[in-house]
C-alpha cells in the first residue's frame, strides 16, 4: 500500500544550502530516484539531480543516502521502514554545483593523467589472439560504471582536500592496475602508480570496495596487488640486485 515517507533533501549551491523537509508518497517497488522525481513533479520543480539510465549502469545518480554513498536508482525504498526519515545529500568529496549535483571534474582530470594502453610497437592487427585466461584478471575492472562512489567514500580525499593533487583515488589506481595486468600492455605502471598517483596514501580500509555497485573487489584485486609490486621493487633483494646490475650495465 502507498504511504507517506519523510525525506530530508539538501537544497543549495556552492555558497550555501540546507536540508529541507518533505513528505512524499511512496509506492511498492520504488527506488529513491523515483521519490526524487516525484518531489520534482509535485513540490520542488527546481530540484537539481543528475541521472540518465535509471538502471544502475550509467553511474550518474550518485549521492549519499543516510550518509552512505549510493546510487539513487539502485536503492530501494523497501530498504527503509515507513517511519524512517530518508536523508539525501550530494557526494561530500566533490564541490556542490546545485542541490544533489556535484562537480566531478576532478575525476576526469585524473583519468587524463593515466597513460593509455600501450601495446608492443611491432604488433600488427591480427598477430595476437586473446584468450579468456589472458584477460581474466583485468576484465573485472572493466565493469566500472564510473559512478565515482569509491572516489567519494575514500577518506584520503573525502577528509583531506589537500590530498587531491597527489592522489588519483581508487578508481584510477584500479585503471592503472587494469593496464598493468593486461598481457599486451608494455608500459611500466608501477612507478607512476606510486609516485604520480599516490598509491602509498591508500591504507586499504576497503571502503571503496564496500560502496561499489558493481561489486568490484577494488582493494583486494587491484590496490593490494599494485602495492605488492611496489614493495617487490623496493625491498625484494633479488629484484633490488637485478635493478642495480641492469642500471650498472646501462651506464
Amino acid at each position: 500500500m502507498p504511504y507517506k515517507a519523510k525525506f530530508k533533501v539538501w537544497r543549495g549551491d556552492a555558497d550555501s544550502g540546507e536540508l529541507r523537509d518533505f513528505l512524499v508518497e511512496v509506492n511498492e517497488g520504488e527506488v529513491v530516484l523515483d521519490i526524487i522525481h516525484r518531489l520534482q513533479a509535485t513540490q520542488a520543480p527546481d530540484l537539481a539531480v543528475r541521472w540518465n539510465c535509471k538502471a544502475g549502469k550509467c553511474g550518474s545518480c550518485s549521492a549519499e543516502i543516510n550518509g552512505r554513498p549510493r546510487l539513487l536508482c539502485m536503492t530501494r525504498m523497501s530498504t527503509f521502514t515507513e517511519e524512517e526519515t530518508v536523508t539525501v545529500t550530494p557526494m561530500r568529496a566533490f564541490p556542490v554545483i546545485r542541490d544533489l549535483v556535484t562537480d566531478v571534474s576532478f575525476n576526469y582530470q585524473k583519468a587524463r593523467e593515466i597513460p593509455s594502453f600501450t601495446p608492443p610497437a611491432d604488433l600488427a592487427p591480427g598477430d595476437y589472439r586473446m584468450q579468456q585466461v589472458d584477460v581474466q584478471r583485468s576484465q573485472e575492472f572493466r565493469k566500472c560504471i564510473e559512478c565515482f562512489l569509491c572516489q567519494n567514500t575514500c577518506h584520503v580525499v573525502r577528509d583531506h582536500e589537500e590530498n587531491k593533487e597527489a592522489f588519483s583515488g581508487p578508481r584510477f589506481l584500479m585503471r592503472a592496475a587494469e593496464l598493468e595486468f593486461h598481457p599486451l600492455d608494455t608500459a611500466d605502471r608501477v612507478p607512476s602508480a606510486q609516485d604520480d598517483h599516490g598509491l602509498g596514501l591508500c591504507n586499504i580500509t576497503k571502503c571503496c570496495t564496500e560502496v561499489c555497485p558493481e561489486h568490484i573487489a577494488i582493494t583486494d584485486n587491484a590496490l593490494i596487488p599494485m602495492k605488492e609490486r611496489v614493495a617487490d621493487r623496493k625491498y625484494d633483494p633479488v629484484v633490488w640486485l637485478g635493478s642495480k646490475i641492469f642500471r650498472r650495465g646501462k651506464s
